[in-house]
Order: structure tokens, then sequence, then C-alpha cells
């Protein structure tokens, strides 16, 4: 695992960029040097990269000018290099052509973080400086803003005073900013010709920034001696001048200030915000986790001692947005482009590109030949309500039904499409929302088998009130064998599902109920809890509703087009499931099913964002044509295909389909693909490992286990029933978040007694299998 974010109380930590190469780096690394130890603090100077010959390296200048010798101990000052290279050209090509060892990215964050770490203690001051410009790459090619991003280290810009150094400077200035790094001071030299620095102080007050210059060094002189002699006496005269005492003292007080942010914002929190999904009663500051960043697969969290933060592990996908790594490079150009170009624009009647770009990538993406159409909302819950809009309509149409008409959906049992108040009322009473006043569920929700793994074997779990009709729990061989849908369908389960649903659909008909779309989550319900369905009963519902219009309306009749819907349109929620979250672009190939509404949300955006996109069919946008205007669908958001959401989402999906191309999960489909015998030409599997989910399945108070493409569920014993409220899984939840090192926990979400994990589509196998180690240790 990289290191993460670091921040000490003691030790004030920055780190010194320059706008460009040779703006005076190392001389103000000197300065600051110098002014700190006149303060009698110890002081802690790396490179952690360095190209050409030592004895003009950084960190030899440094030893040779950055040390009073009146002031100086054994432990007071020390100056490191971690990787010097001969030749003085940049180091990805110095590296390159070296025979001395390369370290990969995160070992050289290691190799810093591990340096800082040992002098906590000891407190004072440490300054990194980095090579070259900005965006100078590091040693694997990586440019520097990105490469040293999860550090997260307050940043000192040297400004160029060259011609050209005001653009550069504010270039580098802004590289930095939206990388999320902390401009805290920006230093140049004075120049008479160009004063540059009277435009850069003017545009650094603007952000809140100082800005200060010290004058420009002396010419090269003829002799070493004597350049050594003018260096000397300039650090003497400038290193504690009141320029440098000033920014010395506002370095401090930002760190100060950050610490004391930081840890009163629980506190702050506690008394101003209203939480989501929690009861406040239950609520104190010191369950408040305070997140100071995120990068890739964790956050940066405050915990208490002189390191004041760890990496935690991002347990629930952020809520199950998360793809691509929180901070994103790519996400992150995509935004910012894309704000710089649009801010937002209204949408009604107008287009922009990435919104048209993004609909024509998206429904190419899904591989569905049924839908046409995509419709833009803000979020998962929404785009939901837009389906079943859609659906609603195109039914009462088809059956000639009158606009009062009440209508229901088919859905299953234990779904939850959502909090606004239509997704509400598309799910049975629960938990969620028996308590809100306005509440009506509107449908009929079946019950059905489920998959799991229990003591090692995978099973096809049949609730008690349904083996009248399908019979006991049946064992398969693999997850693949439950996923191959062709072959069980020969199969008499098959049949079973289909008269059963069909029996249970006529006597709602006998009833006189009326439906208008069947909306299913497809194969695993999120918010329920983590359930996953057997597929092959997913598969005959669709089958049985599609088949058997009848069901539905005396006049139901079959329309001529292949791709129109018939029985009832049928909706995909795949705003959890989508988008590679199970393994596959979409989770409707599981089921090998096209649906007539697909939506679409979290994944979308790779976390970054809130999108939603409701995809439909042309028949059912056909649905809403009419001479008059109240007939069109009347649903829109004031956001709707925000611009920097659809060219954020567009950027993602590129993302996942090079990461499939590329072969980026090979590695964890190995695990899961050496019994492989279905005949799907894509591959079950997972980033869990399967042995590790099998032997977990056997743990005594595990009940049950399920892992699929990037989630892992597990179900705890509980013999009170107590479903949502249930407190089984308070106790893991804990133990992973006290963690099994100082420097690294795991943040998690519970449902219940049942406690669930997301990998990233990016996640490494390091952090997954740290992840299920500790998981080991604490589920005993």
């Amino acid at each position: 695992m990289a290191a993460g974010a670091v921040l000490y109380r003691n030790l004030r930590t920055f780190q010194i960029w320059g706008a460009n190469t040779e703006v005076g780096k190392t001389v103000f690394s000197t300065v600051l040097c110098n002014a700190a130890r006149a303060k009698r603090d110890r002081v802690q100077y790396i490179k952690p990269v360095s190209t050409g010959n030592i004895e003009d390296a950084d960190s030899s200048h440094i030893r040779r000018f950055a040390v009073d010798r009146h002031l100086d101990k054994d432990d007071a000052f020390s100056s490191l290099c971690l990787h010097q290279y001969e030749l003085p050209i940049s180091p990805d090509r110095a590296a390159a052509v070296s025979k001395l060892h390369i370290p990969q990215d995160d070992a050289l964050l290691t190799e810093i973080a591990q340096v800082l770490s040992q002098r906590a203690e000891l407190g004072g001051w440490a300054f990194i400086e980095t090579a070259g410009g900005v965006h100078s790459p590091g040693p694997n090619g990586t440019s520097q803003a990105d490469l040293y991003r999860p550090l997260r280290v307050p940043a000192v810009l040297i400004a160029d005073s060259k011609l050209g150094g005001i653009s550069q400077t504010i270039a580098a200035y802004e590289s930095l900013k939206i990388r999320g790094y902390d401009v805290e001071s920006v230093l140049l030299f004075e120049d008479d010709y160009y004063q540059n620095d009277l435009q850069l102080k003017a545009y650094f007050k603007q952000h809140g920034t100082p800005c200060r210059t010290l004058p420009k060094l002396h010419a090269p002189q003829p002799s070493k001696e004597k350049d050594e002699e003018l260096m000397l006496r300039y650090y003497e005269k400038h290193s504690q001048s009141p320029i440098i005492e000033e920014i010395l003292a506002h370095m401090k007080q930002r760190h100060d200030d950050r610490i004391k942010n930081l840890e009163s914002m629980p506190s702050r929190a506690h008394s101003k915000i209203w939480y989501p999904f929690t009861q406040s009663t239950m609520l104190s500051p010191e369950k408040i986790t305070a997140i100071d960043s995120a990068r890739g697969d964790y956050f940066q969290t405050l915990q208490k001692g002189d390191s004041l933060l760890r990496s935690s592990f991002d347990g629930s996908g952020s809520w199950w947005t998360q793809g691509l790594g929180h901070g994103n490079p790519q996400l992150m150009l995509a935004a910012a482009y894309a704000a710089g170009r649009y801010g937002h624009v209204m949408f009604a009647e107008a287009v922009h590109e990435p919104a048209l770009q993004l609909a024509e990538m998206l429904l190419g993406y899904l591989s569905n030949p049924r839908l046409s159409r995509v419709f833009y909302s803000d979020n998962g819950s929404t785009g939901i309500e837009v389906a079943v809009k859609m659906a609603l309509r195109a039914a009462r149409i088809r059956y000639g039904w009158g606009p009062n008409e009440k209508l229901g959906v088919l859905g299953l049992s234990g779904s939850y499409h959502g909090d606004t108040m239509g997704a509400m009322d598309c799910s049975e009473p629960s938990t969620y929302n028996e308590k809100i006043e306005w509440y009506e569920g509107k449908g009929f929700w079946f019950s059905y088998p489920t998959v799991s793994c229990v003591d090692g074997r995978w099973t096809v779990a049949v609730p008690p009130a349904l083996q009248q009709h399908f019979g006991a729990d049946k064992p398969f061989r693999s997850l693949a064998d439950i996923m191959d849908l062709e072959r069980r369908e020969a199969g008499r389960e098959y049949e079973q599902y289909r008269v059963f649903i069909t029996q249970t659909l006529k006597k709602l008909r006998d009833e006189g109920r009326r439906f208008g779309a069947l909306l299913l989550e497809p194969v695993v319900l999120g918010a329920g809890g983590m359930i996953f369905v057997d597929p092959l009963f997913q598969r005959a519902l669709v089958s049985v509703v599609r088949s058997s219009p009848q069901l539905f309306a005396d006049d139901a009749h079959f329309p001529s087009s292949s791709s129109a819907w018939t029985g009832l349109p049928v909706v995909f929620d795949e705003v959890f499931t989508g988008l590679y979250r199970l393994g596959r672009r979409s989770a409707a190939s599981l089921l090998q099913v096209h649906p007539d509404i697909s939506v679409h949300a979290k994944l979308l955006t790779g976390g970054l964002l809130p999108l939603c996109a409701t995809a439909a069919s042309e028949d059912i946008f056909r649905a809403f044509e009419s001479d008059d205007k109240s007939d069109a669908l009347l649903h829109g958001h004031s956001y709707t295909a925000h611009a920097v959401g659809c060219s954020v989402a567009i950027e993602s999906l590129k993302e996942m389909d090079k990461l499939d191309a590329t072969g980026a999960w090979d590695a964890f489909k190995r695990t899961w693909t050496v019994t492989q015998e279905s005949n799907d030409d894509e591959p079950v599997w997972s980033v869990w490992d399967k042995s590790f989910v099998e032997e977990t399945s056997g743990r005594a108070r595990v009940d049950a286990v399920w892992a699929l493409g990037s989630v892992l569920a597990i179900t705890l014993k509980d013999v009170s029933g107590a479903g949502y409220k249930s407190t089984a899984a308070k106790d893991v939840q804990a133990a992973l978040f006290a963690g099994d090192a100082p420097e690294w926990n795991v943040h998690s979400r519970i449902l219940g007694n049942v406690i669930y994990f997301m990998a990233g589509q990016t996640s490494t196998q390091e952090s997954v299998q740290r992840v299920q180690e500790v998981l080991r240790k604490v589920l005993v």
C-alpha cells in the first residue's frame, strides 16, 4: 500500500515546487532551512530525486550552505537525497539509462513518508524539494504534480522571474491547485528589468497567497572559492531578513491552523450538520470521521497522536460511487476542462457536445438494441422516477387506460430504488419508508431464491415460504454454474419459476390490480441488504411478463416491432449494479436480458460528480408524442445534462473500457475462472479471492457470503431477525475501523447484519489482500 497524506503535529512539512527549472528552488530551500535553524528549530531537507553530478547536486549545496555552525547539533539538521542519477537530464530519462535502482512511484512515496516519520518526534521543519518544474517527470515518467499528490504536503511555489515567467508561474500554480495542493507561499527573485513580481503579487493577493521576493543572486564568479564566499554572504544576509521571517511565521501559522481546523471539525459538524441515515441521539463527535483528503482507494482521516492522518480504505466505495479512485487525474482534468468551457448551461431544446457525445457513447456501451434515447437527471433516485414515468405512460397509452387509472409496479421484495417520494413508492414497506408520511407503496413485490456461499458451497437458497413451489436449497459446484443461465434454463427449476410467477400474476389480475412496469435491480439488490437474487428467477420473471400481455390487459396484443416492449415495459435499475460494478459493462448482460428502460448513475462519473442517465427505447419515447405539449415528459432539473458531469462520464467510460481491454483485471479473474465451464464468453469473477470467500463462508459467526465484480457481502448470524436494525455487524465494523496498524484502517458501512465492501475498478491486489487479511482476524 502506498503512503498516504502526511501531517505531523510538531513537524511542519512543506514541499518546494518550481514554476520552471532554474528558478532558484534550492536557493530558497537553503534560505528557509537557515531561517528555521536560526530559530533553533530542527530541520530535515529531502530531495527525493536528483540528476547530475553529485558535487553539484541540490543536497550537496544544502549541506554546504544550510548549516549554522554555531547552532548545529548532530540531529538538528539533515540533508538527504533519496535517489541520485548522474546524467543532468530529466529524471525519467536519467533513470532509464542508469543502471541504478529505479523506485516505483508508491515505493518513492513510502521512502519519503518513512524519513518524515523518523523525524516527527523531534519536530521542527521538513522541506521536500522537487526536481525541475511542476510537471517534470519522476523516475517512472509520472508528472510530479500527480506523483506527490498522495502525500498532500502543503506547497511553496518558487515563481519564475525571467521572461515568460508570469505565465509559467500562474500555470504551475493552477496545476497544483486543481490537484488539491494547498499553495501556502510564493517566492521569487527580484528582477528590475522584467518586474514579474509586480504582476504576480497582484495575482496572488487575489487568491490570498503571500508572494514575496528576495534580491537575485550575484553573477557567476570565475573562481569556485569566490562564488561560495558570495553565496555564504547572501544566505547570512537574507536567511534572517524580515521577509523570510514573515514567510516562515505564515507557514507555521498555516500548519497550526490546519491541525486546529481538522481536530475541531467533528464537534463543529455535530452541532451544525444533519447527517443522512443517522440517528442523531446515537451520534457523538467522537464517532464522526474527519476526512482531510482522499486518493485512490483511501481516505486520509484524522487520528490521535503526533501522526495526525492515516489511510482508511474506502470500504463502501463512498456509498457505491467510487470506481476509478479518488482524485483520478483524468477525471479531474475532464471536469476542469468542461468547467472552463461551459460552467453550466441550460439544456431544454439546446445541446452541448458532452451531453450528445455521452448519449451516443452510452447507448453503444450498453449494447442493447432496444435503447435509442437518453434522458439526463441529477442522481439515481430521480433517474428512477423518470424511468417509472416513462413506463407507466407507455403502458397506459398502449392499453387505453385513463390518466387517473391507479397503476402499480412489479418488483422484488427487498428492492429499494432511492429516497425521493416517487422512487420510495416503488418499494414495499421497509425501515426506509414505513415512517414517511406521504409513502404509499404502489406495487407487488415477489419473493425469490437467493445466491450465496455457505460453508464453502455455492447455493441457491429457497425461502421457507417458497419451498412448496421450488423445493429445498440447491447446491452448485461454483458461482459460474449458477450464472450459466443457458444451461439452467433447460432444467426443471426454470419451469418451476415460470409457473409460480404466472400463477401469482393471474391471481393479481383476478383481484383487479393493474401494473404499468416491471422494475428490477438486476442480480443484486443494494440498499435492501446486498441480496444476490438467483438470476434465473429474474430472467424467468422478465420472460413471463413479456410473453403474457393478457395478464395485464384484456385487449393486450403483441406489437409488430421486435424491439418494442410487450406485456409491461421492463425497467432495470442499474444505478448500483451497472458499469462494471459486477464485472460487466451492464448487469443486464449477466441475465442475458435487454430492458426497455435502463437507469445508470454512480459509476457513470467514476465517483466524482452526481449525474444520471435514463436510457429508453424508441417505442417508449413515442408514447409521449402528441400535438398537446402537456403530453410531453414534463420532467427536468436545473442541472439537467450538466456539462461537467457529462464530460467526466465520457472519460469514466473510456477509462473503464481501457482497463478491461488491457487486462487490468486478469489477475483477479484468474482466481475465479479455473473451473469456469459456462458457455458465456465473459467470465464470472470478483476482485475478492474465491478462496477467501469460500473460507469466510465457513466461519462460525458468518451466515453466508457472496462476491461478484468489486462487491463483497458478508451476512452475519443474528437470531433476533432485526434486519436493517440489527447490530450484529457493529463490532466487526468497529474492529475494522480500529485497524491492524497505526497508519491504516478500513472505513466501512453496514446494512443491519450485513457488512459489505466495494473495491474500485482501479483497486490493487495489495489493497484487496490487506482488507481480506484484517477480515480474517476480526471474523472470529
